[in-house]
């Protein structure tokens, strides 16, 4: 399966993209990404998508991946310029390139997450969430002591020394843009998490009406099953379908290893065609 690579403009910002095309396409796709992880993580689904009739795509936030500019140090970019802006782009331009064909969409981690944000979250027909749960430090107890270092001592001495999150040498997250890292700590000492942004947020998640399908694996280290129940409240017009699986070892990034095909993907596959046909 052949692939593209784009750039798409955001305002000032260029976001690297890669399109999977489809011969005989039902629907297009936008993949959104878990934070500090890279498009190409996805690619192994997009394929995989792509050759099941379903054009899609994957991009890295701005300041991530392909889209991140010589220096971080001195880059404005936040966690809600992501979803506000970047991914509002992408299902933009997924509409663009195939403005007849239902729109869907897969977010891993902070990419579910921020399917409640955008302008353009209502035009989404049908969505899956894995591992997608509130960041609020209390509901990890699997991680408790590793998390508070995190955000208590990690993030709030080192941002500021650096000008952003030195992540990948400290093999946390990876690198991040100063906003991010600030705005994402913000949420994630908050009980609502990202609803600490207030009425407008709920507002924009409000939006969103398409069915949810929302996985979440017991080995999980960071995110809960008790998170993504939580996190998924918030999607108050969306009919939330929750698949918690318990045993193997799936963790938070085994649904996007190829191994997964034959099982969730070819579940998830199904789910997305059914949704589809049934909206």
């Amino acid at each position: 399966m052949s692939r593209h690579h784009h750039d798409v403009g955001v305002a000032a910002e260029t976001l690297a993209v890669t399109r999977f095309p489809s011969e005989r396409p039902w629907a297009t796709l936008v993949i959104a990404g878990a934070m500090g992880v890279r498009q190409d993580f996805y690619h192994p689904l997009a394929r995989f998508l792509a050759a099941n009739g379903i054009q899609a795509l994957t991009f890295d936030y701005r300041g991530m991946g392909g889209s991140r500019p010589p220096k971080l140090r001195g880059f404005e970019a936040d966690v809600s310029a992501w979803g506000e802006k970047d991914l509002d782009s992408l299902l933009g331009a997924a509409r663009s390139d195939a403005p007849g064909l239902p729109l869907l969409f897969v977010g891993h981690s902070l990419g579910g997450q921020l399917l409640g944000v955008p302008a353009r979250n209502a035009e989404v027909r049908a969505a899956i969430t894995v591992t997608a749960g509130s960041g609020w430090y209390k509901y990890n107890d699997r991680m408790p002591v590793q998390v508070r270092i995190f955000w208590f001592v990690a993030i709030p001495a080192l941002t500021p020394l650096f000008g952003y999150f030195p992540g990948k040498a400290l093999r946390m997250v990876g690198d991040l843009p100063y906003g991010v890292a600030t705005q994402w700590r913000r949420w994630c000492l908050h009980p609502e998490y990202l609803m600490s942004e207030g009425e407008r947020y709920r507002a924009a998640f409000d939006r969103v009406k398409a069915p949810i399908r929302s996985y979440s694996f017991e080995d999980d280290p960071f995110i809960t099953r008790r998170a993504v129940d939580h996190m998924h409240t918030f999607y108050r017009n969306a009919k939330v379908e929750r698949c918690h699986i318990g045993g193997g070892r799936i963790g938070h990034f085994g649904y996007f290893a190829p191994a997964s095909e034959p099982t969730l993907w070819a579940e998830s596959l199904s789910w997305l065609r059914s949704a589809v046909e049934t909206a």
